[in-house]
């Protein structure tokens, strides 16, 4: 029997929109034996996943999904089904751009390290992107510059934008021409006015901000993926009010901090946690200001497996 590739675009739990190479879209299911691989997660097959297809549709004149191919990464978040312990958010990603807002809403420094955590964990490469920066003024400019240059010292590309007015989004229709992308932040942080910015004819909804709390409204409940005219893919992603790290041994969780992973082998002891060990050139950067408080303040949580209200601010930088 023969079968058909394609990409999964969109899932919605039981059922999977996938591109076939021709360009039609199919609505397709996972034949039963998928489901039941014991996977710990609460969906098999994710968005940006390449899939084979059954030849033949079923009774219903759905597609089939029998196999997913060898994944190159993939994203996890907690899974708010307590049964469950993660939920693949999308797969197969070239790079992963985090929108961050320092107002309507603000992104916090801690939700910030901890989605770059998991990405380095996956493989994953992570430009930021501050957008809404028409909006800021005076002192918040002031922190706007401070925010990107502690990420940029750390090693993450940041870029200042505007979606909403097309502000500085240039160059992301190159970056990701060809590629298969992802998009990710708050609620309200404007990842569906991005993506209409770089392909107005998605025509994605936008959410509007709560004037009670300042967060974003949902309006992205699955993720999904959207082939853009320019070329290339782009994942837009649920909003994610927290971002739960799953699987990481405490041994080696300092190595997806890239100032912490530079410094491994200069510590006196071999295993050292960078907690209260003597010698230790973790502790010794970050009393010199080489790494920032606020980094290492959130993996200081991870290591005590803090899952209280990751959004917060956290420490100062």
């Amino acid at each position: 029997m023969s079968e058909v590739k394609g990409k999964v675009l969109k899932s919605t739990g039981k059922w999977y929109q996938v591109l076939l190479p021709e360009g039609d879209i199919v609505e397709c299911r996972i034949r039963g034996r998928l489901r039941l691989e014991g996977l710990r997660t609460t969906n098999p097959i994710t968005v940006g996943d390449t899939v084979l297809l059954a030849d033949k549709r079923d009774e219903e004149g759905k597609g089939v999904i029998t196999d997913y191919e060898l994944r190159d990464n993939y994203i996890v978040r907690k899974s708010t089904n307590l049964s469950k312990q993660m939920h693949i958010l999308a797969a197969n990603i070239d790079r992963a751009y985090l929108l961050v807002t320092l107002k309507f809403p603000e992104t916090h420094t801690v939700f910030i390290d901890r989605f770059l955590v998991a990405a380095e964990s996956f493989r994953i490469p992570v430009t930021i992107l501050f957008n809404k920066v028409d909006l800021l003024k005076g002192e918040d400019l002031v922190l706007l510059e401070a925010m990107m240059d502690l990420y940029r010292t750390v090693g993450y590309p940041c870029e200042a934008i505007s979606a909403s007015n097309q502000q500085n989004i240039d160059f992301l229709r190159t970056d990701i021409k060809d590629k298969q992308v992802m998009i990710a932040g708050h609620s309200g942080t404007g990842k569906s006015t991005l993506v209409n910015a770089l392909d107005p004819s998605l025509d994605l909804r936008i959410g509007e901000i709560s004037s009670a709390h300042h967060q974003g409204q949902h309006t992205t409940t699955f993720a999904e993926m959207h082939p853009l005219k320019t070329g290339g893919y782009i994942i837009d992603t649920p909003g994610i009010r927290a971002f739960g790290i799953v699987d990481l041994d405490k041994e080696v969780i300092s190595h997806y901090f890239p100032e912490m992973r530079a410094l491994i082998g200069q510590c006196k002891f071999h295993n050292c946690q960078h907690l209260n060990e003597p010698a230790c050139a973790v502790k010794a950067a970050l009393e010199t200001g080489e790494i920032y408080e606020s980094r290492y303040w959130t993996y200081l949580q991870l290591m005590n497996g803090d899952e209280e209200d990751v959004h917060r601010r956290g420490r100062s930088f």
